[in-house]
Protein backbone atom coordinates (compact mmCIF):
# COMPACT_ATOMS: atom_id res chain seq x y z
CA UNK A 1 0.00 0.00 0.00
CA UNK A 2 1.14 3.54 -0.74
CA UNK A 3 2.29 5.78 2.16
CA UNK A 4 0.00 8.23 3.90
CA UNK A 5 0.27 11.84 4.99
CA UNK A 6 -1.93 12.67 7.98
CA UNK A 7 -2.65 16.39 8.26
CA UNK A 8 -2.28 17.23 11.95
CA UNK A 9 -0.67 20.68 11.89
CA UNK A 10 -3.79 22.84 11.92
CA UNK A 11 -4.82 25.28 14.65
CA UNK A 12 -8.34 23.78 14.97
CA UNK A 13 -9.87 27.17 15.74
CA UNK A 14 -13.44 25.85 15.58
CA UNK A 15 -12.57 23.37 18.31
CA UNK A 16 -11.36 25.97 20.80
CA UNK A 17 -11.00 25.97 23.73
CA UNK A 18 -10.30 22.22 23.57
CA UNK A 19 -7.56 22.78 21.00
CA UNK A 20 -5.81 25.17 23.37
CA UNK A 21 -4.99 22.11 25.52
CA UNK A 22 -4.13 19.51 22.88
CA UNK A 23 -3.62 19.38 19.14
CA UNK A 24 -6.85 18.20 17.55
CA UNK A 25 -5.51 14.79 16.56
CA UNK A 26 -4.36 14.23 20.17
CA UNK A 27 -7.87 14.52 21.60
CA UNK A 28 -9.09 11.34 23.30
CA UNK A 29 -12.07 9.86 21.46
CA UNK A 30 -13.77 7.12 23.46
CA UNK A 31 -10.56 5.98 25.08
CA UNK A 32 -8.13 6.42 22.18
CA UNK A 33 -6.37 9.51 20.86
CA UNK A 34 -7.83 10.45 17.51
CA UNK A 35 -4.44 10.01 15.81
CA UNK A 36 -4.19 6.46 17.19
CA UNK A 37 -7.54 5.60 15.64
CA UNK A 38 -6.45 7.01 12.28
CA UNK A 39 -3.07 5.27 12.25
CA UNK A 40 -4.53 1.91 13.29
CA UNK A 41 -7.11 2.23 10.51
CA UNK A 42 -4.35 2.95 8.00
CA UNK A 43 -2.27 0.04 9.27
CA UNK A 44 -5.26 -2.32 8.97
CA UNK A 45 -5.54 -1.31 5.30
CA UNK A 46 -1.90 -2.18 4.69
CA UNK A 47 -0.24 1.21 5.10
CA UNK A 48 3.24 0.73 6.58
CA UNK A 49 4.61 4.28 6.37
CA UNK A 50 2.97 7.49 7.48
CA UNK A 51 4.03 11.11 7.83
CA UNK A 52 2.33 13.53 10.22
CA UNK A 53 2.77 17.24 9.71
CA UNK A 54 3.22 19.26 12.90
CA UNK A 55 2.79 22.85 14.00
CA UNK A 56 0.22 23.47 16.75
CA UNK A 57 1.06 21.92 20.16
CA UNK A 58 3.26 19.28 18.48
CA UNK A 59 4.44 17.72 21.74
CA UNK A 60 0.90 16.58 22.52
CA UNK A 61 1.06 14.39 19.41
CA UNK A 62 4.65 13.19 19.40
CA UNK A 63 4.37 12.07 23.03
CA UNK A 64 1.42 9.86 22.12
CA UNK A 65 2.74 8.45 18.84
CA UNK A 66 6.53 8.31 18.94
CA UNK A 67 7.81 6.34 15.98
CA UNK A 68 4.45 4.61 15.48
CA UNK A 69 5.78 1.11 16.17
CA UNK A 70 3.14 0.47 18.83
CA UNK A 71 0.47 1.28 16.24
CA UNK A 72 1.81 -0.94 13.47
CA UNK A 73 3.11 1.78 11.17
CA UNK A 74 6.39 3.69 10.83
CA UNK A 75 5.76 7.36 11.59
CA UNK A 76 7.90 10.35 10.67
CA UNK A 77 7.18 14.03 11.12
CA UNK A 78 7.11 17.00 8.78
CA UNK A 79 7.57 20.24 10.74
CA UNK A 80 5.91 23.47 9.67
CA UNK A 81 6.62 27.02 10.76
CA UNK A 82 4.35 28.73 9.85
CA UNK A 83 1.50 26.30 9.32
CA UNK A 84 1.27 25.64 5.58
CA UNK A 85 -2.29 24.45 5.00
CA UNK A 86 -3.72 21.38 3.29
CA UNK A 87 -1.86 22.10 0.05
CA UNK A 88 1.37 23.55 1.45
CA UNK A 89 1.58 20.70 3.97
CA UNK A 90 1.72 17.96 1.32
CA UNK A 91 4.21 20.02 -0.70
CA UNK A 92 6.55 20.23 2.31
CA UNK A 93 6.18 16.50 3.07
CA UNK A 94 6.99 15.22 -0.44
CA UNK A 95 10.64 14.32 0.35
CA UNK A 96 9.61 12.33 3.43
CA UNK A 97 6.82 10.53 1.60
CA UNK A 98 9.27 9.53 -1.14
CA UNK A 99 6.53 8.17 -3.41
CA UNK A 100 4.86 9.42 -6.59
CA UNK A 101 1.40 8.66 -5.17
CA UNK A 102 0.21 8.77 -1.57
CA UNK A 103 -2.84 9.03 0.64
CA UNK A 104 -3.71 12.35 2.29
CA UNK A 105 -5.88 11.98 5.39
CA UNK A 106 -7.25 14.84 7.44
CA UNK A 107 -6.20 14.58 11.08
CA UNK A 108 -9.81 14.92 12.21
CA UNK A 109 -11.09 12.10 10.01
CA UNK A 110 -12.98 9.15 11.45
CA UNK A 111 -14.30 7.10 8.57
CA UNK A 112 -14.33 3.59 7.16
CA UNK A 113 -13.63 4.55 3.54
CA UNK A 114 -12.39 1.54 1.55
CA UNK A 115 -8.80 2.61 0.98
CA UNK A 116 -8.06 -0.23 -1.43
CA UNK A 117 -11.07 0.80 -3.50
CA UNK A 118 -10.05 4.45 -3.40
CA UNK A 119 -6.50 3.72 -4.53
CA UNK A 120 -7.78 1.35 -7.21
CA UNK A 121 -10.14 4.01 -8.56
CA UNK A 122 -7.25 6.46 -8.78
CA UNK A 123 -4.81 4.14 -10.50
CA UNK A 124 -5.09 4.35 -14.26
CA UNK A 125 -7.59 7.21 -14.14
CA UNK A 126 -5.06 9.79 -15.25
CA UNK A 127 -6.13 12.04 -12.39
CA UNK A 128 -3.75 13.97 -10.19
CA UNK A 129 -6.00 13.48 -7.17
CA UNK A 130 -9.04 11.40 -6.28
CA UNK A 131 -11.06 12.53 -3.29
CA UNK A 132 -13.49 10.41 -1.29
CA UNK A 133 -16.98 11.93 -1.03
CA UNK A 134 -20.40 10.95 0.26
CA UNK A 135 -23.84 12.37 -0.54
CA UNK A 136 -23.99 15.67 1.30
CA UNK A 137 -25.61 15.30 4.75
CA UNK A 138 -25.64 18.98 5.76
CA UNK A 139 -25.09 21.45 2.92
CA UNK A 140 -26.11 24.27 5.22
CA UNK A 141 -23.24 23.47 7.59
CA UNK A 142 -20.42 22.57 5.18
CA UNK A 143 -19.24 23.44 1.70
CA UNK A 144 -19.55 20.80 -0.98
CA UNK A 145 -17.82 19.13 -3.92
CA UNK A 146 -19.41 19.50 -7.35
CA UNK A 147 -19.07 16.36 -9.48
CA UNK A 148 -20.04 15.87 -13.12
CA UNK A 149 -21.71 12.80 -14.61
CA UNK A 150 -18.33 11.22 -15.40
CA UNK A 151 -16.95 11.45 -11.86
CA UNK A 152 -14.73 14.48 -12.43
CA UNK A 153 -14.73 17.24 -9.85
CA UNK A 154 -15.86 20.45 -11.52
CA UNK A 155 -15.67 22.80 -8.55
CA UNK A 156 -16.40 23.45 -4.91
CA UNK A 157 -19.65 24.90 -3.55
CA UNK A 158 -19.84 27.33 -0.66
CA UNK A 159 -21.69 26.40 2.50
CA UNK A 160 -25.42 26.81 1.95
CA UNK A 161 -25.17 26.63 -1.84
CA UNK A 162 -28.36 25.32 -3.51
CA UNK A 163 -26.30 23.28 -6.00
CA UNK A 164 -26.35 19.51 -5.54
CA UNK A 165 -23.02 18.51 -4.09
CA UNK A 166 -21.09 15.87 -2.19
CA UNK A 167 -19.31 16.03 1.15
CA UNK A 168 -15.55 15.44 1.27
CA UNK A 169 -14.80 13.03 4.13
CA UNK A 170 -11.14 13.97 4.52
CA UNK A 171 -9.45 11.16 2.58
CA UNK A 172 -7.86 11.36 -0.86
CA UNK A 173 -5.18 9.87 -3.07
CA UNK A 174 -2.84 12.37 -4.67
CA UNK A 175 0.08 12.33 -7.07
CA UNK A 176 3.09 14.43 -6.18
CA UNK A 177 2.40 16.43 -9.33
CA UNK A 178 -0.78 17.82 -7.77
CA UNK A 179 1.40 19.97 -5.51
CA UNK A 180 4.32 20.62 -7.88
CA UNK A 181 3.33 24.25 -8.44
CA UNK A 182 2.88 25.00 -4.72
CA UNK A 183 5.92 26.92 -3.43
CA UNK A 184 7.55 25.17 -0.48
CA UNK A 185 7.29 26.99 2.82
CA UNK A 186 4.57 29.40 1.69
CA UNK A 187 1.24 29.11 3.52
CA UNK A 188 -1.52 27.89 1.22
CA UNK A 189 -5.03 27.90 2.62
CA UNK A 190 -6.24 24.57 1.27
CA UNK A 191 -6.24 22.21 -1.67
CA UNK A 192 -9.62 23.77 -2.53
CA UNK A 193 -7.62 26.84 -3.57
CA UNK A 194 -5.08 24.84 -5.60
CA UNK A 195 -7.23 22.20 -7.28
CA UNK A 196 -9.41 24.62 -9.30
CA UNK A 197 -6.29 25.80 -11.12
CA UNK A 198 -5.42 22.19 -11.95
CA UNK A 199 -8.98 21.52 -13.13
CA UNK A 200 -8.92 24.60 -15.35
CA UNK A 201 -5.58 23.67 -16.89
CA UNK A 202 -6.39 19.99 -17.21
CA UNK A 203 -10.08 19.05 -17.01
CA UNK A 204 -10.64 15.73 -15.26
CA UNK A 205 -7.41 15.94 -13.27
CA UNK A 206 -9.35 15.91 -9.99
CA UNK A 207 -11.83 13.07 -9.59
CA UNK A 208 -14.34 11.97 -6.98
CA UNK A 209 -14.65 8.54 -5.41
CA UNK A 210 -18.31 8.39 -4.37
CA UNK A 211 -18.85 6.11 -1.40
CA UNK A 212 -21.43 5.31 1.25
CA UNK A 213 -18.77 5.19 3.98
CA UNK A 214 -19.51 6.31 7.50
CA UNK A 215 -17.77 9.36 8.87
CA UNK A 216 -17.83 11.21 12.17
CA UNK A 217 -17.51 14.92 12.71
CA UNK A 218 -15.49 16.48 15.54
CA UNK A 219 -15.25 20.02 14.18
CA UNK A 220 -16.61 21.75 17.28
CA UNK A 221 -16.63 20.89 21.00
CA UNK A 222 -20.28 19.85 20.71
CA UNK A 223 -19.47 17.61 17.73
CA UNK A 224 -16.54 16.13 19.65
CA UNK A 225 -18.69 15.24 22.66
CA UNK A 226 -21.45 13.77 20.50
CA UNK A 227 -18.99 11.59 18.56
CA UNK A 228 -17.17 10.44 21.70
CA UNK A 229 -20.42 9.39 23.37
CA UNK A 230 -21.61 7.56 20.26
CA UNK A 231 -18.35 5.64 19.84
CA UNK A 232 -18.20 4.72 23.52
CA UNK A 233 -21.74 3.35 23.34
CA UNK A 234 -20.85 1.36 20.23
CA UNK A 235 -17.52 0.06 21.48
CA UNK A 236 -18.09 -0.91 25.04
CA UNK A 237 -19.12 1.57 27.65
CA UNK A 238 -18.71 4.81 29.50
CA UNK A 239 -15.43 3.93 31.23
CA UNK A 240 -13.76 4.86 27.94
CA UNK A 241 -14.86 8.44 28.56
CA UNK A 242 -12.78 8.90 31.72
CA UNK A 243 -9.07 9.51 31.23
CA UNK A 244 -6.02 8.21 33.01
CA UNK A 245 -5.33 9.06 36.65
CA UNK A 246 -8.75 10.63 37.18
CA UNK A 247 -9.55 11.18 40.85
CA UNK A 248 -13.28 11.28 41.44
CA UNK A 249 -14.87 11.44 44.85
CA UNK A 250 -17.30 8.58 45.41
CA UNK A 251 -20.16 11.08 45.54
CA UNK A 252 -19.20 12.86 42.28
CA UNK A 253 -21.45 12.30 39.28
CA UNK A 254 -20.47 12.12 35.60
CA UNK A 255 -23.32 12.06 33.08
CA UNK A 256 -22.85 12.01 29.28
CA UNK A 257 -19.48 13.74 29.64
CA UNK A 258 -15.82 13.24 28.68
CA UNK A 259 -13.04 13.60 31.24
CA UNK A 260 -9.45 13.81 30.00
CA UNK A 261 -6.35 12.82 31.97
CA UNK A 262 -5.61 13.85 35.59
CA UNK A 263 -9.07 15.33 36.21
CA UNK A 264 -10.21 15.77 39.80
CA UNK A 265 -13.82 16.00 40.98
CA UNK A 266 -14.64 16.91 44.56
CA UNK A 267 -17.39 15.56 46.79
CA UNK A 268 -20.84 16.18 45.37
CA UNK A 269 -19.50 17.64 42.10
CA UNK A 270 -21.58 16.91 39.00
CA UNK A 271 -20.94 17.30 35.28
CA UNK A 272 -23.55 16.67 32.62
CA UNK A 273 -22.87 16.91 28.87
CA UNK A 274 -19.46 18.46 29.55
CA UNK A 275 -15.87 18.08 28.40
CA UNK A 276 -13.34 18.39 31.22
CA UNK A 277 -9.77 18.76 29.95
CA UNK A 278 -6.40 17.64 31.30
CA UNK A 279 -5.73 18.43 34.94
CA UNK A 280 -8.91 20.42 35.56
CA UNK A 281 -10.22 20.38 39.13
CA UNK A 282 -14.00 20.44 39.51
CA UNK A 283 -14.79 21.90 42.93
CA UNK A 284 -16.90 20.06 45.47
CA UNK A 285 -20.64 20.71 45.46
CA UNK A 286 -20.69 22.38 42.05
CA UNK A 287 -22.84 21.40 39.08
CA UNK A 288 -22.02 22.03 35.42
CA UNK A 289 -24.08 21.37 32.30
CA UNK A 290 -23.19 21.81 28.62
CA UNK A 291 -19.77 23.42 29.08
CA UNK A 292 -16.06 22.83 28.56
CA UNK A 293 -13.88 23.09 31.66
CA UNK A 294 -10.12 23.61 31.61
CA UNK A 295 -7.49 24.93 33.97
CA UNK A 296 -7.42 28.71 33.89
CA UNK A 297 -3.64 28.90 33.92
CA UNK A 298 -3.20 30.94 30.74
CA UNK A 299 -5.04 33.45 28.59
CA UNK A 300 -8.74 32.84 28.12
CA UNK A 301 -10.32 32.17 24.75
CA UNK A 302 -12.87 34.81 23.64
CA UNK A 303 -15.80 32.57 24.54
CA UNK A 304 -14.46 31.57 27.99
CA UNK A 305 -14.97 33.11 31.39
CA UNK A 306 -12.93 32.50 34.52
CA UNK A 307 -14.72 30.93 37.45
CA UNK A 308 -12.32 30.22 40.29
CA UNK A 309 -9.52 28.09 38.88
CA UNK A 310 -11.51 27.05 35.81
CA UNK A 311 -11.90 28.49 32.33
CA UNK A 312 -15.50 27.80 31.32
CA UNK A 313 -17.15 28.00 27.89
CA UNK A 314 -20.53 26.95 26.55
CA UNK A 315 -20.17 23.67 24.68
CA UNK A 316 -21.98 25.00 21.61
CA UNK A 317 -19.84 28.17 21.50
Amino acid sequence: MIPALVLTAGLATRLRPLSLVRAKAALPVAGQPLAHRILRWLAAAGVTDAVLNLHHLPHTLTALIGDGSALGVRVRYSWELPVLGSAGGPRRALPLLGAPTFLVVNGDTLTNVDLQGLVGAHEGSGALATIAVVPHPEPGKYGGVLVDDHGAVRGFAARGSPEASYHFVGVQVADAGAFAAVPDGVPTESFAKVYPELMAARPGSIRAYVTAADFADIGTPADYLRTSLALAAREGGTRQLIGARARLDASARVEASVLWDDVEMGAGARVRECVVTDGAQVPADTSWTGVTLRRADDELAPNERRIGNLAVAALDG
